[in-house]
């Protein structure tokens, strides 16, 4: 009969070799060696434990590679929901203190142009008074002099007025910059890239403007206005004052005119509007056109009508085609400005010959006032 300590000693060496042999060998070769003894012990004892070989553990799936973020792309439009973050949140009386700060430096900016045009203010008003001298010098009147009805008309006109308007002109830059930073807050991130094309174009338009009101039209309205009484005994006496109304009118009302190409643009980049449906609608835009040329008209003339609504006219089409540039660039494409170039650099050399040909062999020579070639 087997002892109880003899049944123990064969299992624990078989636990034991079993151990020894590491998970990755199988345990029957060596109680093969072992012999019977081995086997008959673990046979009648207890059954030896033999550890299974651990389970090879798969490795984790790799996530999936996120989606790539919008906007990262420099020809792809950042996401509104993500730009909508980054939006400036205003309570209504923070919007109403920017709307003050804004105001107020616009108006220091002005102030500003106004004290610096004040020192010039006497040759500032020859330069506006020409176009009335050049005028009744043409019709042959012999007062070329504006006059002065009310003593304190000359001061009032001369060093008042005079200094705000070209202040305005000079501080117009200053002044949409300010308008600018007042709403871009409200704008989204893609929009607000259009800071600094915005203010070079809207004040370059402007002052572009009043130098068209100047040099082309003011000077022909004013000689038309000027020679209707020239036969039928008339002799006009015009005051300061009226003169510089009408300038300011005609001036500031050109200036705004010229700003339809950028408002016709900004319509088209918040996607009020489009390029096509301005074109299919450019009747009825000609008609509304007139009609508020005839309003803004300081005389009820057709000649300074025209002189009004066909610039509007001009204006409202190269407000399309800088839409149809935008359209463009939204769908990635390019504008043939190439074959642009070589027309109207075909069109440069034709006008420069034919002004060549009208000074040298007609006798026309330039002038610094419209039609800019006079014989």
């Amino acid at each position: 009969m087997i002892s109880e300590e003899e049944n123990q000693g064969p299992s624990t060496a078989s636990e034991t070799a079993s151990n020894d042999s590491g998970p990755a060998e199988d345990p029957s070769p060596q109680y093969a060696e072992d012999g019977p003894g081995t086997a008959g012990s673990a046979a009648e004892g207890e059954t030896a434990t033999i550890p299974a070989a651990p389970a090879t553990v798969a490795p984790p799936p790799a996530p999936p590679a996120p989606p790539p973020a919008k906007g990262r792309d420099k020809d792809e439009e950042p996401d509104e929901e993500d730009e909508e973050e980054e939006m400036l949140r205003m309570s209504f009386l923070e919007h109403l203190e920017e709307l003050r700060s804004r105001i107020l430096k616009a108006l220091a900016g002005v102030g500003i142009a106004f004290l610096f045009s004040i020192i010039f203010a006497d040759e500032l008003w020859k330069i506006i008074s020409e176009p009335a001298v050049e005028a009744l010098t043409r019709l042959g009147y012999e007062n070329t002099k504006l006059a002065q009805i009310k003593p304190m008309e000359a001061f009032t006109t001369v060093w008042v007025k005079l200094p705000i308007l070209t202040a305005i002109f000079l501080a117009s830059p200053w002044v949409l910059y300010q308008v600018w930073a007042f709403i871009a807050p409200g704008l989204y991130r893609r929009e607000r890239r259009w800071a600094a094309p915005f203010v070079i174009f809207s004040a370059g338009l402007f002052i572009l403007g009043g130098l068209f009101a100047y040099f082309v039209a003011f000077r022909f309205g004013l000689t038309f206005l000027l020679g209707i009484g020239r036969n039928i005994n008339i002799a006009p006496v015009v005051s300061i004052t009226e003169y510089f109304d009408l300038f300011v009118n005609v001036t500031l009302g050109i200036g705004l005119v010229f700003q339809l190409p950028v408002l016709i643009f900004f319509l088209t980049l918040l996607r009020i509007t489009t390029p096509g449906f301005l074109l299919r609608n450019a009747r009825y835009a000609v008609l509304i056109i007139v009609i508020v040329a005839a309003i803004v008209t300081p005389t009820p003339d057709v000649v300074n009508l025209m002189l009004f609504s066909v610039p509007m006219c001009l204006l409202y089409f190269v407000g399309i085609f800088a839409g149809y540039l935008l359209e463009l660039r939204r769908a990635r494409r390019r504008f043939p400005w190439r074959v642009v170039w070589m027309i109207l650099g075909g069109l440069l050399l034709v006008a420069a010959a034919a002004i060549f040909v009208a000074v040298t062999r007609f006798g026309y020579h330039l002038a610094p006032h419209w039609p800019f070639l006079v014989r």
